[in-house]
């Protein structure tokens, strides 16, 4: 996402603009330290927000500008409506009672779904509108796949103004702490802390064999953590590392190969992952402590195979060190990565010390962070800088809010359908007829829809659209709940670096101007880990027990980045091919032995 050059040149808009990302920024914050809002007031006030910024902010075009006006003032007014008749729609049970309120609920379904059109595109807002009309239609569908209907009023209600559908857990997620770890994320780039996670990868990696690849690695994990989008982290750590990797000589599409493979690995890496952390939360009920221990070792694991490929790519390939020159200096590292460790360690001590939730320790992050956007790397003060850091971070933070509220309120949806219909307990019933109730089975269809729906839509709502209806079958083969959504959330993300839709790819190989065909076979074969992590789950189960069994969770880590190591040389490395299938072979047995036993 982009900051101040998005503001119009009309200053009274520039203004406008910067008065509602505040208002964004406010109210979101606010809800955490004013106490209990009730949710038909949160939830519909968090749309009625994010309206704007998804119709209006950035459009061009008068159809597009007009449409978007009407569409903004239809749908703040009916989130506004049911947030200012909050009681009276609660003692209505999810009943509507009149056509003025059955018309509210049709507007507020239309607008949900046009916004998360006009944010990501076709594919997401296609399966809600599949789906509403399966709820409405689905009793005229012969056979175990058809309903017994759904009374307009009663369905319609509990989507729009009961805590089901629209306003659901989801819903509440997103306002009370996806919003908060991306203002979070927001204010940390919009200062120094892009550049000190910059310096301390340089300075960490930069002189190492393969230290420019190496840099981009432990860059976009730090970068990743807080921003959990593979795009903006290819736009923002590629920017520096991929000019510094061509002009020491690194083949394009290694260098491309690299940025968008370590640049993926942000969604999986704690504490952000792409919202996902959250989501499970709520659709696990696990704590997000337990969540963040559960997904560190794996994330661990993933970059650990990327470093390794590429050292097995400098068994083909003179991949330099960065000069001492593009080097940062001592005191540089030890300044700028103050940016980001002084709000990571009130956001940790917040959680792990004083036992302040994962949302109220994140607030207290961005007040340490907006407080260090007042100084830049020089330690110094400047009131127009900090001013536009200001605008940055407001800007930032209001948009990717938007893009994912968007997101979860049109997957909320389809999760409304699948609940009030039954349809997800049916697909539930077709995956476990279709692979003969075996857990492998079922874990290769699950892989295979997770690839084909993240192809289209975002991580995210792959995931949940996915583990809503093969998550319940993978926990009845005998899966922990924990274990089936951390598998569907790994293979959500495989669309990132798989073709024929590989978005980190087609980003990374336009940057350097190399065939994404070629830099998506090299991704590939270095983000070898985001295939088989999520089996090795499956067969080492203690890997994401980390919280709970430390030293179970340690000896599965251990056992397979050996064996991801073996097969990263395997695939990448110089050699015969004796050896070569030996390290597969190894790998191979290391990573799903405890399955052969």
């Amino acid at each position: 996402m982009s900051g101040q050059q998005d503001l119009p040149g009309n200053p009274w808009l520039r203004g406008l603009w910067l008065v509602l990302g505040l208002g964004v920024v406010a109210f979101h914050i606010g809800l955490i330290f004013s106490g209990l809002v009730p949710n038909l007031v949160s939830r519909p006030l968090h749309l009625a927000l994010i309206l704007p910024w998804v119709f209006l902010f950035g459009v061009t075009g008068p159809v597009r500008l007009a449409s978007g006006a009407v569409l903004t003032v239809l749908g703040v007014a009916a989130a506004c409506w049911v947030a200012w008749n909050a009681d009276m729609l609660g003692d209505q049970y999810g009943f509507l009672e009149n056509n003025f309120q059955v018309a509210v609920g049709f507007t507020l379904l239309a607008v949900v779904i046009e916004a998360a059109r006009r944010a990501i595109g076709w594919p997401l807002p296609l399966v809600a509108v599949l789906a509403l009309l399966y709820a409405f239609f689905g009793d005229r569908i012969p056979g175990e796949f058809g309903h017994s209907g759904v009374p307009l009023r009663s369905f319609l209600g509990n989507m729009t103004i009961a805590e089901g559908g629209i306003w659901g857990s989801l819903t509440a997620v997103s306002v009370g702490v996806v919003s908060i770890f991306v203002i979070f994320g927001a204010v940390l780039n919009a200062g120094e802390a892009g550049q000190g996670f910059m310096n301390v990868a340089a300075a960490a990696a930069g002189r190492l064999k393969g230290g420019a690849a190496k840099v981009s690695v432990l860059s976009s994990a730090l970068f990743g953590s807080i921003s959990g989008s593979a795009s903006a982290n290819v736009a923002s750590t590629g920017a520096i590392t991929l000019p510094a990797m061509t002009r020491l000589g690194y083949p394009k599409r290694l260098a491309a190969g690299v940025e968008a493979v370590a640049s993926s690995g942000g969604q999986i890496m704690p504490p952000l992952m792409g919202a996902g952390a959250f989501v499970m939360v709520e659709l696990t009920g696990t704590p997000y402590t337990q969540i963040m221990g559960a997904a560190l070792l794996p994330a661990i694991l993933y970059f650990w195979a990327v470093w390794v490929g590429i050292n097995a790519y400098a068994t083909r390939f003179d991949l330099q060190g960065l000069d001492a020159a593009d080097r940062p200096a001592a005191r540089d590292v030890a300044v700028t990565s103050g940016f980001f460790l002084v709000p990571f360690t009130v956001l940790m001590l917040g959680m792990f010390a004083f036992g302040y939730t994962p949302q109220y320790a994140a607030s207290l992050a961005i007040l340490a962070g907006a407080l260090l956007l007042l100084i830049d790397g020089d330690l110094r003060f400047d009131p127009a800088k900090t001013a536009t850091r200001v605008a940055q971070a407001l800007l930032t933070a209001s948009r990717q809010v938007a893009m994912i509220a968007a997101i979860i309120l049109c997957a909320s949806i389809i999760i409304g359908v699948l609940g009030s219909t039954g349809l997800g307990v049916k697909i539930t019933s077709v995956i476990l007829e279709g692979s003969g109730g075996t857990l492998w089975a079922s874990l290769l269809l699950t892989a295979l829809a997770c690839l084909i729906l993240g192809m289209e839509v975002p991580t995210t709502a792959a995931y949940v659209i996915c583990v809503s209806v093969a998550g319940p079958a993978l926990m009845k083969l005998g899966l922990d709940p924990l274990q089936a959504h951390l598998f569907v959330f790994w293979f959500a993300l495989l669309s990132t670096i798989t073709p024929p839709v590989c978005g980190a790819v087609f980003i990374a190989s336009g940057m350097v101007e190399e065939n994404w065909i070629k830099v998506a076979v090299t991704a590939m074969a270095l983000g070898v880990g985001l295939y088989l992590i999520p089996l090795g789950m499956i067969t080492w189960p203690a890997l994401i027990r980390l919280p709970t069994d430390p030293i179970g969770a340690l000896i599965a880590f251990a056992v397979l980045a050996v064996g991801l190591a073996a097969l990263s040389f395997a695939l990448i490395g110089r050699m015969g091919i004796a050896l070569r299938v030996g390290l597969a072979v190894l790998g191979l047995g290391l990573l799903f032995g405890p399955a052969l036993i």
